[in-house]
C-alpha cells in the first residue's frame, strides 16, 4: 500500500486564501459581476471556479471597458500606489486584498525610498507582486533574480525580497551587497509560510520515492517548489491539477512513498482530488461545496490569528482565514480599561493579532474574540514558570479586602493573604492600593485561578536573612556602631545595628540607677553603642551605652576633693540619712547628724527626692566607693 505523505504548509498561504474569500464575501456583498485586477491567483481552476461565481480578471490598461461603481479588487500580491490612485480617480470601488506580508513591504519601500534609501529587491522582475512593490518607490528600484548585481551600487541601500524567494538567494544578495555598500538596510521579507514551505519538500523529498508538485505552471513559488524538490527525488512532477496526474505515475508499484505538496495559490479541494486519486476514492464534483466542507470550524477557546480590517469606535475587526467570517474584538476584551487608550494608538488596520474565541457569531454574524483571554493564557504559562521557578515578579495591587489585597498580572489575579504583606503587621492595607511591589508565587493552579497566591513578605524576610548575615560577619566585640531603638522592656531597651537587632540591658544604659528605659531613651532614637558581647550561633547581640563613657569612681578623685562645696540632687532618703547624687553613677550620703543644725527625727521633714542641696565633701573613700557629705556644714 503507498504511503501518501503531504508536505507541511501546503496549499493556499495566509495572504491568497485571504484574498479569494475577501473576493468571495465582495461578490455576495453587491449582488453582481465584480473584478480583480489581474488573475486573483496563479492557478486555472481557481480563476475558473471564481468566473463562476461571478469574479472576473481584467488587466489594468482594459479598466476603461468598465463603467463607474464597478467593484475592483486588488490581488495579494498587490499593486503599486500610483496604480489604486488611478482607479480611485475613475471612481471604482477598490477593495485592497493585497497579502498583510506584501503590504508591510510596501510601506517599508515607500518610508525608505523617501528618506533618500536605493531600494533593491530581490524577485523576479516581471512577477506582479515585484513590479507592484516597485511602485511604492517610483519605479526607480534595483530588481535581481538572484542577489548578483552588474550596475555600480549606491551608498544607501534598502533591500527587501519577494515573498516567494530561496533564502539562499537572499543570503546571497546581502553577501554581494555588504562589501559595496556604505549604508545598507536589509529586511528579509520572505513569508515565514514560503520557508516552512520549502523547508518542508526539501526534507520531505530526500525520503520519498516520487514527488508531486501541485500548482499553476505560471506560479513563482510553485516552480520554486518544483526545483527543489528535484534537486532531491528525480520522480519528481509539477501537474496543475488532477487531469494531469500521469496514469502510469499512479500504477507505479515502485513509488511506495509518495510526497506531496503545492503552490501557494492551489486551493485545499485541488489537493484533494490528486490525493483521493492517488487512493482510488471518488472525485467530488461541487468544488464550492468541498471549500466549505473544508471550512475551519473554531470552538471557544480556540487561538486565532488575524489581520487587523478595521477599527471602529467600540470594536476591532479582525479577518479570520479559512473562516466564513470575520472576528470582531471589542475594546473591553482587548485590554484593561486603563491601558486601552495606550492600545489603541499603538495598533493599526494591516497589524496582525492573536486574540482568542469566547463567542461563536454574534447578533451581526461576527466571530467574537478575546485579545485578555489570550494575554491571559500567556500570562498563566509565564506565572507557572515563575512559580517552578521561585523567581520574583512585580504586580500592581488593584484593591484591598478584609483577608488582604489583590493584584493583576496581564489579566491574571493574585491574592495577598494580610499575613503574607510584610514581615510585621500592616494595618493600612488601602495605602498600597495602586502601588507596585515585588512578591513570590507561593501557590499556583492553572485549573483553580483562585489559587494563584503570592507574598511579599517571603522576599522581604530574604532580603533582611542577607542584610543580617553581612552584619553578622563585620560585628566584633568592642565595636563601637550606630544603633536606632526600636522597642522597651522591663529589663532593657532593644536596638538595630544595619538590621541587626541588639540588647541594652538596663544596667547598660546608664552608671547612674535608672528603672526604666523611657527615663533617658526615646523610640526611634539614634545612638553610639559599643559592642560587649555577640553570639553568631545564637543570633544574640549585648550592647552598652554607658561602656562608652568613663567609669566615675575610677577618676572620683580627679573631679572631687574633700572640703570642697559642691551641687547635688536628692535621689534616696532613709532612716539615717539621704543620698545626693553628684553625678550619673556617684552618690554621696548626708548622715541625718549632717543635715540640719536643728534636731530631726527624719531626713523627711527638711528633704525631698529631686531637692537640689549644696553639700561639703567631707571624706573621699575610692576604693569602698564611698562619698561623705555634710549640707548644714555647706550653710
Amino acid at each position: 500500500m503507498k504511503k501518501i505523505t503531504l508536505a507541511e504548509n501546503a496549499g493556499f498561504c495566509f495572504g491568497v486564501q485571504r484574498a479569494v474569500e475577501e473576493a468571495i464575501k465582495i461578490q455576495k456583498q453587491y449582488s453582481k459581476k465584480i473584478y480583480t485586477l489581474g488573475p486573483l491567483i496563479h492557478n486555472n481552476d481557481v480563476v475558473k471556479f471564481l468566473e463562476e461565481n461571478n469574479i472576473y480578471s481584467v488587466e489594468f490598461e482594459n479598466v476603461d471597458m468598465l463603467k463607474e461603481g464597478d467593484v475592483i479588487v486588488i490581488r495579494s500580491h498587490g499593486v503599486g500606489s500610483e496604480v489604486i490612485e488611478s482607479l480611485k480617480a475613475r471612481n471604482f470601488i477598490v477593495v485592497n486584498a493585497t497579502c498583510p506580508y506584501v503590504t508591510n513591504i510596501q510601506k517599508k519601500v515607500n518610508k525608505y525610498s523617501s528618506l533618500g534609501y536605493k531600494i533593491v529587491i530581490l524577485g523576479d522582475k516581471k512577477h506582479p507582486e515585484v513590479a507592484g512593490i516597485n511602485g511604492w518607490c517610483n519605479n526607480e528600484a534595483i530588481v535581481t533574480n538572484n542577489g548578483e548585481f552588474n550596475e555600480e551600487l549606491p551608498n544607501k541601500v534598502c533591500a527587501v525580497s519577494q515573498t516567494t524567494e530561496k533564502e539562499e538567494n537572499w543570503k546571497n544578495t546581502i553577501n554581494n551587497l555588504t562589501p559595496h555598500v556604505k549604508e545598507l538596510l536589509s529586511f528579509n521579507t520572505i513569508c515565514s509560510a514560503t520557508e516552512v514551505r520549502q523547508k518542508s519538500i526539501d526534507e520531505l523529498s530526500k525520503v520519498s520515492d516520487a514527488v508531486i508538485v501541485v500548482g499553476g505552471k505560471n506560479s513563482s513559488n510553485t516552480t520554486k517548489l518544483y526545483e527543489i524538490a528535484k534537486s532531491n527525488c528525480t520522480n519528481t512532477i509539477h501537474i496543475e491539477n488532477v487531469n494531469e496526474l500521469p496514469k502510469e505515475f499512479i500504477e507505479n508499484e515502485s513509488f511506495e512513498k509518495i510526497g506531496i505538496t503545492a503552490g501557494a495559490s492551489t486551493p485545499d479541494w485541488i489537493i484533494k482530488e490528486v490525493i483521493d486519486k492517488l487512493e482510488g476514492n471518488r472525485k467530488m464534483e461541487n468544488q464550492l461545496e468541498l471549500m466549505n466542507e473544508m471550512d475551519r470550524k473554531f470552538r471557544i477557546g480556540d487561538e486565532v490569528e488575524g489581520e487587523i480590517l478595521s477599527i471602529t469606535n467600540d470594536v476591532v475587526v479582525i479577518s479570520l482565514i479559512g473562516y466564513k467570517s470575520d472576528g470582531v474584538i471589542p475594546f473591553k476584551e482587548l485590554t484593561s480599561a486603563e491601558k486601552l487608550e495606550e492600545v489603541l494608538s499603538n495598533i493599526k488596520v494591516g497589524d496582525i493579532i492573536k486574540a482568542k474565541v469566547i463567542k461563536l457569531k454574534n447578533e451581526d454574524n461576527y466571530v467574537v474574540l478575546s485579545r485578555l483571554e489570550f494575554e491571559k493564557d500567556e500570562a498563566l504559562g509565564y506565572l507557572e514558570k515563575v512559580y517552578e521557578n521561585k523567581e520574583e515578579l512585580t504586580i500592581k495591587v488593584t484593591a484591598a479586602k478584609e483577608k488582604g489585597l489583590v493584584a493583576y498580572y496581564n489579566g491574571v489575579r493574585i491574592f495577598i493573604p494580610s499575613s503574607q504583606i510584610d514581615i510585621k503587621y500592616v494595618e493600612d492595607k488601602e495605602s498600597l492600593v495602586g502601588t507596585e511591589m515585588a512578591v513570590k508565587l507561593i501557590d499556583f493552579s492553572k485549573e483553580n485561578l483562585s489559587k494563584i497566591v503570592a507574598s511579599r513578605k517571603i522576599l522581604l524576610e530574604e532580603a533582611k536573612a542577607k542584610k543580617e548575615a553581612i552584619t553578622w560577619d563585620s560585628l566584633q566585640v568592642g565595636d563601637i556602631v550606630k544603633a536606632e531603638i526600636k522597642r522597651f522592656t522591663n529589663f532593657g531597651a532593644f536596638a538595630e545595628v544595619d538590621g541587626v537587632d541588639g540588647l541594652i540591658h538596663l544596667s547598660q544604659i546608664s552608671w547612674s540607677h535608672i528603672k526604666s528605659c523611657e527615663e533617658v531613651l526615646k523610640i526611634g532614637q539614634i545612638v553610639d553603642v559599643k559592642i560587649i558581647n555577640l553570639d553568631k550561633e545564637t543570633k544574640k547581640l549585648s550592647l552598652s551605652i554607658k561602656e562608652l563613657t568613663p567609669e566615675p569612681w575610677s577618676v572620683v578623685d580627679e573631679k572631687y576633693s574633700e572640703g570642697s562645696a559642691v551641687l547635688g540632687k536628692v535621689v534616696r532618703i532613709n532612716d539615717f540619712g539621704a543620698f545626693v547624687e553628684l553625678e550619673p553613677g556617684i552618690d554621696g550620703l548626708v548622715h541625718i547628724s549632717k543635715i540640719s543644725h536643728d534636731h530631726i527625727k527624719h531626713p523627711s521633714e527638711v528633704l525631698s527626692i529631686g531637692q537640689e542641696v549644696k553639700c561639703i565633701i567631707l571624706s573621699i573613700d575610692k576604693e569602698n566607693r564611698k562619698i561623705a557629705l555634710s549640707i548644714k556644714d555647706a550653710e
